[in-house]
């Protein structure tokens, strides 16, 4: 027989297994027994929301066990790992290396997560349960190994078995690539809830995009940054599993015809096929394993054109094969032409005509025959993350009334009962949206059912506020509507109609409510009409403006549920945002502070800080109840605790200290602060204020003689990361600053290492799991009322990394739990925001000559040759946006400054400092995505953890 791609010693070292057969009864030797103990056992799982313990019977296995006590041994897991490696390969035989190592494991782990994913849902499928389906554009998984492992509590037997075979577990690890489905923190949230949701045993599933490029890899050159392609699926991925018989027709463009008997239905058109990829999802020390289900989409066979592949015009003939393919291709692709606009609609219509159609798939299956659809909202939930997914509310109902029969009120109740929105921004650039031109010439039966949405949304204002006072009421129409810029309805015109008539004919006011009302000829009339023009209140459309369809509007009225993601956010959406709606449905909304699984953000990615945690509080239980966090603060000021802090956070310094040598080339001392900012890259995120600050630091630095300098200022390496998106000029220019600074700065002989200035290239999950341990201080210093929450200001905290920041977002409860004396504060705060604009316009505002005196050293060419003016000059001005400051830079800039100093004199006491880390790991405990995930669950979907038999 030929050898197996392992050496003799590696071959040797597996006792009672010989690697040297080829044959593949090698698998039933020894792999059998590492799935049967998973498969032929009495489990025992704990109901982690209830505190409960549940047996799970096998009735052919006599005996009973639990999942602890049968584990698999590493020579059986060693004999999957060769079995995957052997039979399941992606790679050619001749060597077992890394890649091929990690693909092997990777499909050994993936085996143990689809017996009990098989288990979960046919369990689900059984009890018929209710299940909550979270729809997102973005999942920022990070790396998957590690953490499967780690869930399923085999870390040490992998690790063992891996070296058995001549590799060590951490090499393995490091050969996945991030899966690139995401981009920020809307990706990061929608992944730690899977987390918690199979943790905490609730029915789940998630749905989104498998994207083949995702965003984009960032290269920092001398230019600042560039973009290529992401190349996350070029090896495979072992952790998907395509669901070739799990597809869905999706259409656009085409007509709608209505039918003898009243119906309508969508014809022509453009058709794709969105084939399912499946990813599991296990939970931490549960059996229970969701599904994360993403869309790859393709066009069926008969769509290639042969013919004209024959003739020669391959593009003709492939048209609608690369038609359907890019719509996959990338996250949120450019959308300044018209056909990057098209391109993200198709996205967000093939997510959610997909998804539905499959939750309806589920639903009819469990139901069985006939289907009762007034139970519809009592087995499905669906939250949209954010209002991407919007479209699911009109494809909701269009399945409802096109397909299965049913009239616009039964489908519009249950649409409203089922559907809930999570809204994740207060700007209102970044309130979605859309032509609806565009939409109606892609979707036009969709159109048809936001008008009918639109209609039903004013009647419901009608009712509430009566047409007596058409000044309110045209208020409430604009600020309201989901079209906008749009004619009102027949059925509303003939309301205002009758309002007009049976006004008095004295009235000083008149409604115009269409142009192809009578207009009188009458001079007198004419005048009297000149005189009270200023009195008329007009419905009319503007033809000077867009007509377009507000997504978020269209996410309130649809749905029953509204929640923001801090507490600070969520009063601004009542207050600000969504106020006319919250006037008219206070019921509707709600808070939910984001949240972070402690198993990644803490267990597994700062492991000597999570044996210090298990310590001191005498238990590991605190990585599902992280509420025993807050005993460390009785011992925040025990010497030997403290002392063990310091060392592990140092141990994990270093480690960022190697990582940033490898990723950037810059050597950097661990005994220096590190200070990290490391989020997408806005200018509301205000990375600017960071990098300008870091500049007051450097030219006062110069200004002093050595010994000055090393007296007044604590050694500091700053380190940014994040992406800025390809189109987005200003974030660019951020970035290009950023690096420019730091080319200047590191290699200034006379700062050595009192200053580094370093960005970390192609910022992502797995970069975060190491520099977040090894953090002192983390900045989240964004524009006050404008973050709506955040999740990495919770990942430092809990890591020990003290925050300054802004009264903003999650910062706002981050700093009422860990104390005031341990959050570095700044900044003006969100009520004043719009005066402090407003004061701007009005050439009010003075800059503080320490700004002026940084905008000026920068302008003198000290970072190089590239031309800076117009990002200094988007600081100056009285109005304009892009230009007057619209951020607050100037404003906040020497509270910012005052702020570090502080900071400095702290971080001299390390006594205090420490203290400080350590009631920040203990305050962080609310911030867990379990108890997000509890809040969602109890309040918004109603549903409840289900154990498996």
């Amino acid at each position: 027989m030929a050898t197996l791609p392992f050496s003799a010693a590696q071959s040797s070292s597996v006792s009672g297994f010989n690697y040297r057969a080829r044959h593949s009864n090698l698998f039933f030797v020894r792999a059998p027994r590492f799935f049967n103990r998973f498969k032929r056992t009495n489990l025992s799982v704990k109901n982690i929301a209830s505190d409960q313990r549940q047996e799970l019977k096998d009735p052919s296995v006599n005996g009973e066990a639990s999942l602890e006590t049968l584990e698999p041994d590493s020579a059986s897991i060693a004999a999957s790992i060769q079995y995957h490696a052997e039979f399941t390969p992606l790679f050619s035989p001749e060597h077992f290396d890394l890649p091929k190592a990690f693909v092997a494991t990777a499909e050994s782990v993936r085996d143990s997560l689809i017996i009990n994913w098989n288990a979960t849902y046919k369990y689900y499928e059984k009890m018929n349960v209710k299940q909550a389906y979270y729809l997102s554009m973005e999942y920022l998984q990070g790396r998957a190994l590690l953490n499967a492992i780690g869930n399923l509590e085999l870390s040490g037997a992998y690790a063992d078995a891996l070296r058995k075979l001549g590799h060590e577990l951490e090499d393995i690890a490091g050969q996945e690539p991030d899966a690139a489905l995401g981009n920020g923190g809307l990706g990061r949230l929608a992944s730690c809830f899977l987390d918690s949701l199979a943790t905490l045993n609730y029915p789940a599933w998630g749905y989104g995009l498998r994207y083949k490029y995702g965003l984009f890899k960032q290269l920092i050159t001398k230019d600042g940054q560039e973009e290529v392609a992401e190349n996350w699926l070029e090896m495979g991925n072992p952790w998907e599993i395509v669901r070739n018989d799990v597809s869905y027709s999706v259409k656009f463009y085409g007509e709608v015809i209505s039918k003898p008997d009243g119906s309508k239905e969508w014809i022509g058109g453009e058709n794709i096929t969105a084939v399912a990829y499946d990813v599991p999802i296990p939970g931490y020390k549960s059996k229970t394993t969701i599904n994360l289900r993403l869309w790859s989409t393709k066009v069926a066979p008969n769509e290639f054109d042969l013919r004209a592949y024959n003739a020669g015009d391959h593009a003709k003939a492939c048209a609608a094969l690369k038609n359907a393919e890019k719509i996959c291709y990338i996250l949120y692709p450019g959308d300044e032409s018209t056909e990057g606009k098209i391109l993200r609609l198709k996205q967000q219509y093939t997510l959610c005509s997909a998804s539905l159609q499959d939750i309806f798939a589920h639903f009819e299956r469990r139901s069985g025959k006939p289907v009762n659809w007034e139970n519809f909202p009592d087995k499905v939930a669906v939250q949209m993350n954010d209002t991407h997914p919007t479209l699911c509310i009109p494809e909701l109902i269009r399945i409802l009334i096109d397909l299965k029969g049913l009239s616009w009120k039964e489908s519009w109740y249950i649409t409203q009962r089922t559907i809930a929105y999570t809204n994740h921004t207060v700007l209102p650039e970044a309130l979605e949206k859309w032509s609806f031109d565009l939409l109606q010439k892609l979707l036009p039966r969709h159109v048809e059912i936001i008008r009918m949405i639109d209609e039903e949304l004013i009647h419901t204002i009608i009712a509430e506020y009566g047409t007596e006072d058409l000044d309110l009421l045209q208020h409430k129409l604009k600020q309201m509507r989901i079209l906008d810029n749009i004619e009102l309805p027949d059925s509303v015109l003939e309301l205002l109609v009758k309002q007009e008539e049976s006004s008095s004919v004295d009235s000083i006011k008149e409604v115009k409510v269409s142009d192809a009302e009578t207009e009188s000829t009458d001079e007198e009339q004419s005048e009297e009409q000149d005189t009270d023009a200023k009195d008329v209140v007009t419905f009319d459309p503007d033809p000077n403006l867009p007509k377009m369809v507000r997504m978020a509007n269209l996410c309130v009225v649809g749905g029953h549920a509204v929640n923001g993601v801090a507490e600070i956010h969520s009063e601004i959406v009542k207050n600000e945002v969504f106020n006319e709606f919250y006037k008219l449905w206070p019921e509707k909304f709600q808070n939910k502070t984001n949240g972070v699984t402690p198993r990644r953000w803490i267990r597994f990615c700062n492991p000597d800080l999570s044996k210090i945690i298990t310590k001191w509080t005498g238990t590991d239980d605190w990585v599902l109840n992280t509420e025993k966090l807050s005993t460390l603060a009785e011992f925040s000021d025990n010497e030997d605790l403290q002392s063990e802090w310091r060392e592990a956070k140092k141990r994990n310094k270093i480690k960022v200290a190697d990582f940033l040598k490898e990723k950037t080339g810059y050597i950097v001392n661990p005994d220096a602060m590190f200070d990290v900012q490391v989020k997408r890259i806005h200018e509301y995120k205000r990375q600017l204020l960071n990098i300008m600050g870091i500049v007051y630091r450097y030219k006062k630095m110069k200004e002093m003689s050595s010994e000055e300098r090393k007296a007044r200022y604590v050694p500091r390496v700053c380190i940014f990361g994040g992406k800025a998106f390809a189109t987005y000029v200003q974030a660019k220019r951020i970035v290009k600053f950023i690096t420019d600074v730091g080319t200047t700065v590191n290699h200034d002989a006379d700062i050595g290492d009192l200053l580094k200035v370093v960005f970390v290239p192609d910022y992502n999950v797995s970069v975060a799991e190491v520099l977040i341990p090894g953090s002192e201080l983390s900045q989240h210093i964004s524009t006050a009322g404008m973050e709506a929450s955040g999740t990495s200001n919770m990942k430092f905290a809990m890591n020990g990394c003290i925050l300054i920041g802004t009264l903003d977002g999650a910062n706002v409860e981050i700093r009422q739990e860990v104390g005031e004396d341990n959050f570095f504060l700044f900044g003006a705060e969100a009520h004043e925001i719009a005066g402090l604009r407003k004061e701007r316009a009005e050439g009010k505002f003075i800059p503080d000559p320490r700004f002026e005196e940084v905008k000026a050293f920068v302008r003198n060419g000290v970072f190089g040759h590239y031309n800076y003016e117009e990002l200094m000059g988007s600081l100056e001005g009285n109005e304009g946006y892009g230009r007057a400051d619209y951020f607050l830079v100037g404003k906040d800039f020497p509270s910012y400054v005052e702020c570090q100093e502080r900071v400095d004199e702290a971080y001299k006491d390390q006594k205090r400092w420490t203290k400080m880390s350590i009631l920040n790991t203990a305050g962080s405990y609310k911030f867990s995505s379990d108890r997000t995930i509890h809040e969602y669950a109890r309040d918004i979907w109603r549903i409840q953890p289900v154990l498996l038999p």
